[in-house]
């Protein structure tokens, strides 16, 4: 069994670890690298408008850092967002943001439609929410929220890219999993991610046939669901390595 960990370089390490501690084969094939955006003169807009905020959700680790780091440097003084309530998508990012004294809301899927059924935005009273987020993330949610007329204040901080890296070595990756022959499971955790991979071996279709997808959320699983069979996908509502193991070994 061989497990593809696909999550950018900074946050495989210790999945990779966990899972070959499960006694599973273990590849690292970052497909995607996160790369911070500069501070420029509308995203200092935005970080002024956030006290205007009922909502700010933090998606990512990276987003929690970045804008953390940003908000340091706008404001000489903290401001008063103690009003505020914060989300986190995933336990790691809400780590970050409780190191800086802030409690987050977690969902349990932890996706966007896991965050829409947070009781706290269903609440009548909302009227503008901040995103911190990587370019091309967290379209569906914003939309969603933008349709009930909530204010978004999109703060993109982060550009998400192929690795070049995996781009240089990834015709060995390819020949790898041609010759393996017990099962394959590639960890997608987002669409980025997966169209990323479907890139990547648009010459090899046979591989992506051959293997199986661990996918993280239900609207990732009908858009892998569009290329690949229903029996090779699982669900995942979580990137733990606990879950994905037992996904893996059932």
């Amino acid at each position: 069994m061989l497990f593809i960990n696909t999550r950018p370089r900074d946050r495989a390490d210790a999945l990779t670890r966990e899972i070959c501690k499960q006694g599973i084969d273990v590849l690292d094939v970052p497909l995607l690298h996160l790369e911070s955006v500069a501070l420029s003169e509308q995203l200092t807009q935005q970080f002024h408008a956030l006290p205007q905020a009922n909502i700010i959700i933090v998606v990512s680790p990276t987003a929690a850092k970045i804008g953390l780091s940003y908000l340091a440097q706008v404001f000489q003084e903290t401001p008063q967002l103690e009003s505020i309530h914060w989300i986190a998508v995933g336990a790691k990012t809400a780590e970050v943001l409780k190191a800086a004294g802030i409690n987050a809301h977690i969902p349990k899927v932890e996706t966007s439609e896991g965050m829409l059924e947070l009781p706290i935005l269903k609440q009548a009273s909302i009227q503008s929410i901040a995103f911190w987020r990587g370019e091309g993330g967290r379209q569906f949610m914003m939309s969603h929220l933008a349709q009930k007329n909530i204010n978004i204040i999109n703060m993109i901080l982060y550009k998400r890219s192929l690795p070049r890296e995996t781009v240089t070595s990834f015709q060995h990756v390819a020949e790898i999993l041609k010759q393996y022959h017990q099962k394959i499971y590639v960890c997608i955790s987002s669409e980025a991610s997966w169209l990323n991979w479907l890139n990547l071996l648009k010459h090899d279709l046979d591989v992506v046939s051959k293997c199986h997808y661990i996918v993280l959320g239900a609207r990732l699983h009908s858009i892998v669901a569009k290329n690949i069979p229903l029996e090779k996908i699982l669900l995942a509502s979580n990137l733990k390595a606990n879950e994905l193991g037992s996904l893996m070994q059932q």
